[in-house]
């Protein structure tokens, strides 16, 4: 039988959070073990912001987050900030650009980024090993004692980062959940998060023949608003607005969606149908729509195909209140399949804010995704990643 390999700390999980975690744990001069089951480091980064990491957010502040606890992340995040992330980014001369609403993304691949957080590791001699299974984890004389597929692993130091449900094909399991719970932590209950919609079937079919169809739109219900692109997509809606929507939204909930933000619709048809009496009111609607989406929507609501001047005000406050609140009610979503985060996880009144290590476990610490934390589309679940690592790789001796 191999013999137990030893660490001060050890690491699972070799996404943005761990890897972060790991070089600033080693940079302290603390002998770092990280491992996880894939076969590359930082799949999720990869994939990201259509393959150009969209790394932080300039605007990021505990606003733009969701927890039981929303204070949970003030500690982290006002310790280590976007500019810090930044700096790093600009320390290894990787060309950025803000795209919109302060996304930053790289000018070329996501791969510059997990190409930086991995030469830190190699840097500082923090050990990655990929292809490597947990099998089991148990505590005795404060030590972790970590059985692998790859030998045995000891630490008195152990932090989960290993993620949520979110995206399975990139190799996402329920581990930092079960390893949270084996030590007496709640796990708050989990779902998916910044999803597309799926619409019941008599909707889905009227509305597939637009996909690929964007609009701007405000996406709202009494949680939260967003004024952001709504996508239409075989299954549904996709695109920022309603992915951002999916965070505060629960199953069977309505939501509304303005179609035309900033604007008096009602004023607008009124104002239509003095000047222009003649205008059919499936042809006015083509002044602020592509013509399929606007006699689609009019199909769907029944609206009749009439000049302006045969409809009666009630029929005009009708389509205006549609078009400004469109009531929208999911089906569901496209679940973790798709999801970008997972919604929920390791309760936050069990850890420390300041150092994300357990209340209830000596030596054991949780970051990333797996926490209560979730951030907005943009950029913010990675900086509450790097933030969470770096409040972590502080406090590890």
């Amino acid at each position: 039988m191999s013999s137990v390999q030893h660490y001060d700390v050890i690491i699972i999980g070799a996404g943005a959070a761990g890897l972060h975690c790991a070089w600033q744990a080693a940079a302290k001069g603390l002998k770092v073990m990280l491992v996880d089951h894939a076969k590359q480091a930082g799949k999720k980064i990869l994939i990201s912001g259509g393959g150009r990491c969209n790394f932080t957010n300039l605007y990021a502040s505990p606003e733009n987050y969701l927890s039981n606890n929303p204070h949970f992340c003030k500690s982290a995040l006002s310790r280590y900030t976007q500019w810090d992330f930044i700096a790093l980014v600009e320390k290894h001369g990787i060309a950025y650009h803000e795209k919109t609403l302060g996304q930053l993304f790289c000018d070329d691949s996501a791969k510059a980024i997990v190409h930086m957080l991995l030469d830190e590791c190699a840097q500082y001699g923090a050990k990655v090993q990929l292809r490597t299974d947990i099998e089991s984890v148990t505590y005795e004389a404060e030590q972790y004692r970590v059985q692998t597929s790859q030998g045995s692993l000891q630490a008195p130091q152990l932090v989960v980062a290993c993620g949520g449900l979110s995206m399975p094909k990139l190799g996402a399991t329920p581990l930092g959940y079960q390893l949270a719970e084996q030590f007496g932590h709640t796990i708050l209950p989990v779902r998916a998060g910044l999803v597309p919609f799926t619409l019941h079937e008599q909707q889905k079919q009227a509305y597939s023949e637009l996909s690929g169809l964007s609009l701007d739109v405000v996406a709202t219900n009494e949680r939260a608003s967003f004024k952001e692109a709504m996508l239409f997509t075989h299954r549904g809606l996709s695109g920022p607005a309603m992915l951002q929507i999916s965070s505060y939204w629960q199953p069977g909930e309505t939501f509304y969606v303005d179609l035309l933000p900033g604007r008096d619709a009602l004023t607008e048809l009124q104002r239509l149908k003095q000047h222009h009496p003649r205008q059919s009111l499936r042809t006015a609607l083509q002044q602020w729509f592509p013509k399929r989406f606007a006699l689609t929507f009019a199909d769907q609501q029944g609206w009749p195909d009439r000049n302006l001047a045969d409809c009666s005000n009630a029929l005009l406050e009708n389509v205006a209140s549609q078009l400004q609140n469109w009531p929208v009610k999911p089906n569901g979503t496209e679940g973790y399949r798709t999801a970008e985060v997972t919604l929920g996880g390791v309760d936050t009144d069990q850890l420390s804010s300041k150092t994300m290590a357990s209340k209830l476990q000596p030596g054991l610490f949780f970051i990333g995704e797996v926490v209560d934390v979730t951030g907005w589309l943009g950029g913010y679940n990675f900086q509450w990643a790097w933030a969470s690592a770096h409040a972590c790789a502080e406090s590890l001796s």
